[in-house]
């Protein structure tokens, strides 16, 4: 008899790779994160106590002193200086947008250049969504856009970078 061994490693990614997800209203999935520009990003899914799937995107400036900036400045931002902070759809995804972006703090401080910024610290931006259809894993991607500053310093903005991930199908989530 021939004994098969796999590594762990190899065992683990087959069964996260391949198990079919298990949500129920009032769960969180993490979904991805990465650092850019001294901010880390890291998404999640959300599915809350009615069902409804949110992608949810918390913004966290490595220096405790940096901010960055209201999802309600233009674009560009204003005269150039400044970027929103956002959370949007990929090109391509097959979820959609179901409501606005809102976020987890109100813009009530402004910088020196009087644009509307969150308070120092992270801030999460939540977008309701509708998943794909079927139970299986899809892969999709998101877009970011954010700039961070503080102590009289701005960092390099970070403009529609796309982020890939995995997310699961809508008939993955439990019924309320």
């Amino acid at each position: 008899m021939k004994i098969l061994r796999i590594p762990l490693i190899a065992l683990l990614l087959l069964t996260a790779c391949g198990s079919k997800p298990d949500l129920h209203p009032g769960s969180m999935l993490f979904l991805t994160s990465f650092t850019k520009n001294s901010v880390t990003v890291a998404l999640d899914l959300v599915i809350d106590a009615d069902g409804q799937a949110w992608l949810s995107a918390t913004f966290t400036p490595s220096d405790p002193l940096f901010h960055v900036y209201s999802i309600e400045i233009p674009r560009d931002g204003v005269d150039g200086l400044g970027r929103p902070t956002l959370l949007e759809l990929g090109p391509d995804s097959q979820m959609t947008a179901t409501g606005p972006l809102t976020a987890s703090v109100a813009a009530t401080d402004t910088d020196i250049d009087g644009l509307p910024t969150y308070p120092p610290g992270p801030v999460t931006l939540r977008l309701p969504v509708t998943l794909p259809p079927g139970d299986g894993w899809v892969k999709e991607n998101i877009s970011v856009t954010y700039m961070a500053c503080g102590s009289g310093l701005c960092l390099p903005p970070v403009i529609d970078a796309i982020v890939p991930f995995r997310v699961p199908g809508a008939d993955s989530i439990q019924k309320p």
